[in-house]
């Protein structure tokens, strides 16, 4: 018998697939708690290593502080450098988001680290040097005794970033560094319920999220603001491409319904940046027209602004090319997903739904 799911049965909506203490995310009410906390109250008192520290203290049941994060993190920055003339051969002929692809699936254990340091302190030395590369310049080399948000600035521009710029990036950082079941995190986990390594089940998170449903419109929301061009075009260009049935980069998601948490903590971020290149005020011009328009197409259930809106400002305020920021977002995602990999293996089972046949069933025998 053929039974037939609903899109939402389909895209397995509200259907749990574990039980974590890692995030949680409210949809209804716009809610996203992190390791026991609002986002807008941890981005605001903790450091990207500090929350790093609370997931991977959740997933494992050990007692890191942030101290011991950073130690380990800048140790794993060191040892990434020492790799990459292992890393980046196999990403020669690629572009920053494909290329981060190769040298990810390239990592491996490191003797007297942790897997879940190794990753994530190699994906900055990688994305860096990347980027550079791109640029025909030389990677730099990290220092240990930096945090982990400086030096990343420090490894994409060759330079000692000023304090706002590592207090944006830090705050981008912890904002975005898990987010309940997301697709990349749940392909994640998939991998680990395999007991396959984190190392794999990592990189099969990043390939996620290179999709363009999932971690690629942060680059188009920029590329929107260009064509919009200045504030006397925001009306007639949003229209206009509201007539034509276009989508609006930066707002509607998934899971929320209202306005999503997390743009607020990014908005907040930005304002410190103003003065370093983000044209705040018409941003938020467009994002305020764009929300009136949506309600009026939509007024039983509006777009709201999501996450790729104000994250598209902040990366581009600090420089960060546009093709780069895939990788910054796994950059800090790589935390959340390592923590989700060893919760998955320490508490969790296989994973392995079933799904629903609506093909043709064979003849029964004698017709």
């Amino acid at each position: 018998m053929n039974i037939h799911l609903t899109k939402s049965q389909i895209g397995l909506d509200g259907v749990p697939a574990a039980e974590t203490v890692l995030s949680h995310v409210d949809g209804e009410r716009g809610e996203l708690i992190i390791a026991g906390e609002h986002v807008g109250s941890l981005a605001a008192r903790s450091s990207f290593e500090g929350v790093t520290a609370r997931l991977w203290n959740g997933a494992n049941k050990t007692s890191l502080s942030e101290a011991d994060v950073r130690a380990s993190l800048g140790t794993a920055r060191e040892r990434a450098f020492g790799r990459l003339p292992d890393l980046l051969p196999a990403t020669r002929g690629m572009g920053i988001v494909d290329g981060f692809r190769a040298a990810v699936a390239g990592l491996r254990a490191e003797h007297g680290l942790e897997h879940e340091a190794t990753i994530v302190g190699a994906f900055p030395v990688i994305a860096g040097a990347l980027v550079r590369r791109a640029g025909g310049l030389e990677p730099v080399l990290p220092d240990r005794s930096m945090s982990h948000a400086a030096d990343t600035l420090r490894m994409l521009h060759g330079r000692a970033p000023a304090t706002r710029e590592v207090t944006a990036l830090d705050a981008y950082l912890v904002t975005v560094c898990d987010h309940g079941m997301n697709a990349s995190t749940f392909t994640t986990r998939v991998v680990a319920s395999t007991q396959a390594d984190l190392f794999a089940a990592v990189t099969a998170g990043y390939c996620a999220l290179t999709g363009p449903l999932h971690g690629g419109a942060p680059e188009p929301v920029l590329e929107m603001l260009d064509a919009i061009g200045s504030r006397e075009r925001i009306q007639s260009w949003v229209d206009a491409a509201l007539a034509r049935g276009e989508r609006m980069m930066g707002f509607g998601h998934r899971v929320y319904r209202v306005r999503d948490p997390r743009a607020d903590v990014l908005k907040t971020a930005i304002e410190a940046l103003a003065s370093n290149g983000a044209d705040l005020p018409f941003a938020g011009e467009v994002e305020a027209y764009i929300r009136s328009a949506l309600r009026k197409k939509n007024p039983d259930r509006p777009l709201e602004t999501n996450v790729e809106f104000f994250t598209a400002i902040l990366l581009d305020a600090l420089a960060i090319p546009r093709q780069a920021f895939t990788p910054i977002f796994a950059l800090a995602r790589a935390a959340g997903w390592t923590a989700h990999a060893r919760e998955q293996q320490r508490t969790g089972r296989l994973i392995r739904p079933s799904s629903s046949y609506v093909g043709a069933m064979p003849k029964a025998s004698g017709d």
